[in-house]
């Protein structure tokens, strides 16, 4: 285990798989794929309820049906119940393409053409298919449907153009629709019987009569690109609405025969599904830019209109930082949005609007990617100065001018900056002051400035006269930084000079080289110290005040993607092209930590409590939290976590917490990264904390009960008799069971003696099995010599079940003395005692373990008393409650002399 352990991704909201929208009573849920897991969220409001496990492989179709999700990754299905994997299909031998429901079947398909039949009634017993169809060699499907009222009939269309008409009752193939000479990309059924609309890849849409083998009608987009989802309108409007590659979703009037609306710019990438809800005039609409959008035609002319979405980057963000004392985290991705993710509540994430992108793109005839700004490379925020104007600065990609937003209200701000060099050269650093007054701009050509964030008015700029031009800087400005006191700024250059100014003179006050190209800085307030990144892969620490380096780290191999200080400042954390993150220990001047991922960490940020690690990695769409495994413990030191000089091989964090990482070690040397070993073992959360007790977190109820069982069965003593139960029927005759549970006798064969079967069922009737589950948990839990199982178990039993297990143990005909030692009664009662030293020495489920002591003494105490072999573990057991109980009592003494101290004293 190290200090940072994954957590959880977020910012992810669908992929290019299609989603399965089902409704249960008034409610509608879609389920959408996120990778490898899948969430489910409610159609009112678009709000998350239910994120599944990680699976092993990417999801490729989903379908649902009630409280059950069906998920295809690779060649396997799994069958969940709300979040939990009751069971596991394995029949295919190719990746799966397509799911269906089907009735009460699940339809499945592979890239080879195989279908099978899957049945989900009694889900977690049915393993097994009942029904498979080969298709044809030729034959590639590419969609699979059902049309309405046809009983056991579905629709596949293929690649290759033609469709085929199966029943799967009979495994038959009933028809062969020749098709349209082009690729088959989607096929949904229409309102009206024997319908169907089918989307090819030449961007042409056919409204077939499957009954006649007739066209009806057909369309063709005007975008190029292929038809990529249908869905028909069933409130009564005879409206198909399509979408293709382009992002483009067009409404088409099926009685005029004409386009009815153009829904532009609907997505910035190409649309996987389009879903009308049942008889309401409401479109939803998911494509691969990681957007779900849901679209509403209240409008006089009939056009559609957003009504909700849920939005992610759709390109990997390139600057991450937190805010709001870690709560949030605001993001810049190469999608040109600034977007706000919330940690702790993922409803209230959100992008930050950039003016009417959408209404300015419509007049101006233009996408709205063209409006946006650049892609963010830079930014800086002061939480100081939230309510009273703008507090983020931004500088973008080839852009002379500099945005300010106001989070307030999450939007661009009113001024723009820009500075006033006689060169215009793109801005490539930024930053505020403490003071949330003062915002500080460096440029390509060498040029820093500094604006007033309150009114946008330039207030002068950083001139150094030792240099050939009137500038601050030979070249591009890498960095700027202010201090806590606003007394002095630093910036750093590309031939790697750095250089002190004075905040209001605007004078070099110092100046040093570093001997390399400076590529970032990172300055901490706190402490003075100065962290520069230069090409040669080698992070050099500077002290501002004494002007010389103080540390120097190695052991990046690659090109240094980011670097961040802690809050406290002595740690700094350093990401690379080499797929590593670096924990530098600033005091000690070593690395403590290091771990390495599949995809390398293009950015990162560490909290202002230090308790989640934010990162962004190359090709990823979302935001990755880890968390700080030493911020959770009672150790002060981090040695327990720290690996030190070793880099750990972990995965990502998931969308789901449900995943178990694993990773593994390596000595950090000229050791080949493919010859790593293989993951061994997961990494292990649950850890004792040392001098202190854990409790069960049982209802208070459970565990009293257990003392007072005698008062409530004389409080709960019935004032009649209990009624004779009912005789079972004779052909069901039963045999007696210590456990409760009835017992049947074995039928008899047909020919066989009437004799010999009532003999066996006498034999079997003397015969009683006496051992129950919990003695055989007992035993088997002591065996192995870990008892968490058979804690489990008795925390789940009733008081009264529970005293009944114990009680059955008691020996009850203890005449034969010599062979008393041999009884497994006795034997239990030894496992009993080994195991309540066991929990006791651990201090696990404290409260329930002293209750379940009282009530085994109160049974089993004379037993204990009479046998010497019993007397010694009682007494083990007797001190290693009374050091448990000196301990605590220690503390609680220390405790109530603390209170005492601070009612007494006087403030």
């Amino acid at each position: 285990m190290g200090i940072f352990e994954p957590f959880r991704a977020i910012g992810y909201i669908t992929s290019e798989v299609p989603f399965s929208v089902q409704r249960l009573g008034t409610e509608t849920f879609v389920t959408v794929s996120v990778g490898k897991a899948f969430q489910i969220y409610d159609c009112a409001k678009l709000t998350l309820k239910l994120v599944g496990p990680q699976l092993p492989k990417k999801i490729r179709a989903l379908a649902s049906h009630r409280n059950y999700t069906f998920a295809a990754y690779g060649t396997e299905i799994g069958v969940f119940k709300r979040n939990t994997q009751v069971a596991t299909w394995s029949r295919h031998e190719e990746k799966i393409d397509f799911l269906l429901l089907f009735g009460e079947h699940i339809l499945s398909v592979d890239i080879r053409g195989n279908l099978f039949i899957w049945p989900f009634k009694d889900i977690e017993w049915n393993l097994e298919p009942v029904g498979h169809i080969l298709l044809e060699d030729n034959f590639s499907p590419s969609c699979i449907m059902h049309p309405d009222t046809y009983l056991n009939k579905i629709i596949v269309g293929s690649q290759q153009g033609p469709m085929q008409l199966w029943n799967i009752s009979t495994r038959k193939k009933l028809y062969e629709f020749k098709g349209w000479k082009s690729s088959i990309q989607c096929c949904v059924s229409s309102p009206a019987l024997d319908v169907v609309a089918v989307g090819c890849s030449d961007g042409k849409i056919h409204v077939h009569n499957v009954h006649l083998d007739e066209e009806i009608v057909s369309f063709t987009h005007s975008a190029c690109g292929a038809v990529t989802a249908l869905s028909f309108r069933t409130d009564g409007q005879p409206l198909l609405a399509s979408g293709g590659s382009s992002g483009v979703i067009n409404i088409w009037n099926l009685e005029k025969r004409r386009l009815q609306s153009v829904i532009r710019e609907a997505h910035d990438s190409t649309i996987v599904s389009l879903h009308f809800f049942a008889n309401e005039p409401v479109l939803m609409s998911s494509a691969a830019d990681n957007s779900i959008k849901m679209w509403i035609f209240d409008t006089s002319d009939g056009d559609a209109r957003l009504l909700r979405f849920r939005t992610g980057h759709s390109a990997p963000p390139l600057c991450i930082r937190f805010y709001r004392n870690g709560r949030c985290i605001l993001s810049a991705g190469q999608d040109r949005a600034f977007r706000l993710f919330s940690v702790v509540q993922d409803q209230q994430s959100r992008e930050l609007s950039q003016r009417h992108v959408t209404k300015r793109a419509k007049k101006l005839r233009m996408k709205e990617e063209e409006i946006k700004l650049k892609p963010v490379i830079g930014f800086d925020v002061a939480e100081i100065r939230e309510r009273d104007w703008c507090n983020v600065v931004t500088c973008h990609m080839d852009t002379s001018q500099a945005y300010v937003w106001r989070l307030q209200n999450f939007v661009l701000g009113e001024h723009i900056l820009t500075p006033s060099a006689e060169y215009q050269t793109p801005i490539k650093a930024c930053a505020i002051s403490v003071c949330g007054n003062f915002a500080i701009l460096g440029t390509e050509g060498g040029w820093i400035e500094r604006f007033n964030l309150q009114s946008g008015i330039s207030r002068g700029s950083y001139v150094d006269i030792s240099e050939a031009r009137s500038c601050a800087h030979d070249g591009e400005v890498v960095g700027v930084a202010c201090d806590a006191t606003n007394n002095i700024m630093i910036s750093a250059g590309y031939h790697g000079d750095i250089k002190v100014w004075d905040f209001k003179g605007r004078e070099v006050r110092s100046r040093w080289a570093v001997g390399c190209s400076v590529t970032k800085i990172v300055y901490h307030r706190t402490n003075g110290l100065l962290a520069t990144v230069a090409d040669d892969m080698v992070l050099r620490l500077f002290d501002v005040v004494a002007l010389r380096m103080v540390r120097k780290f190695e052991g990046h191999t690659d090109r240094i993607t980011d670097l961040s200080f802690s809050e406290d400042g002595k740690w700094l954390l350093s990401s690379s092209m080499d797929g590593t993150l670096r924990i530098w220990d600033v005091i000690l001047a070593r690395q403590i930590d290091a771990l390495q991922v599949d995809l390398c960490i293009t950015a990162l940020s560490l909290s202002p409590a230090m308790d989640i690690l934010a990162t962004s990695h190359v090709d990823q769409n979302g935001v990755y939290l880890w968390v700080n495994q030493s911020m959770f413990s009672a150790s002060s030191s981090v040695e327990s976590y720290a690996s030190g000089n070793k880099v750990r091989c972990i995965q990502l964090p998931s969308v789901s917490s449900k995943v178990g990482y694993e990773e593994q070690e390596c000595v950090e040397s000229s050791v080949d990264q493919n010859q790593l070993k293989k993951p061994s073992s997961a990494t292990q959360f649950d850890q004792q904390i040392p001098n202190l007790i854990t409790l069960s977190l049982l209802p208070k109820s459970q565990w009293q009960s257990l003392t007072n069982l005698d008062i409530i069965k004389v409080r709960n003593k019935p004032i009649e008799p209990p009624k004779k139960p009912e005789k079972a029927p004779f052909f069901l005759p039963s045999t007696p069971s210590l456990s409760g549970d009835i017992l049947f006798k074995p039928s008899v064969t047909a020919n066989g003696d009437e004799k010999d079967s009532k003999a066996q069922g006498l034999v079997h009737n003397q015969k009683i099995n006496l051992s129950s589950q919990f003695s055989l948990l007992l035993q088997s839990c002591a065996d192995a010599g870990d008892f968490s199982t058979f804690t489990d178990y008795i925390k789940g039993l009733s008081p009264s079940t529970l005293d009944m297990e114990l009680r059955m143990l008691q020996i009850i005909d203890d005449g034969d003395v010599q062979n008393l030692e041999e009884r497994p009664e006795l034997q239990s009662i030894e496992s009993l005692l080994d195991y309540f030293i066991r929990e006791l020495s651990c201090k696990n489920n404290f409260e329930f373990i002293q209750a379940v002591i009282k009530l085994f003494l109160k049974i089993h105490g004379e037993t204990v008393r009479c046998q010497s072999s019993l007397q010694e573990k009682a007494s083990r057991l007797l001190e290693v409650q009374r050091s448990v109980w000196h301990r605590l009592d220690k503390m609680f003494q220390s405790t109530r002399c603390m209170v005492t101290f601070l009612s007494n004293s006087q403030f």
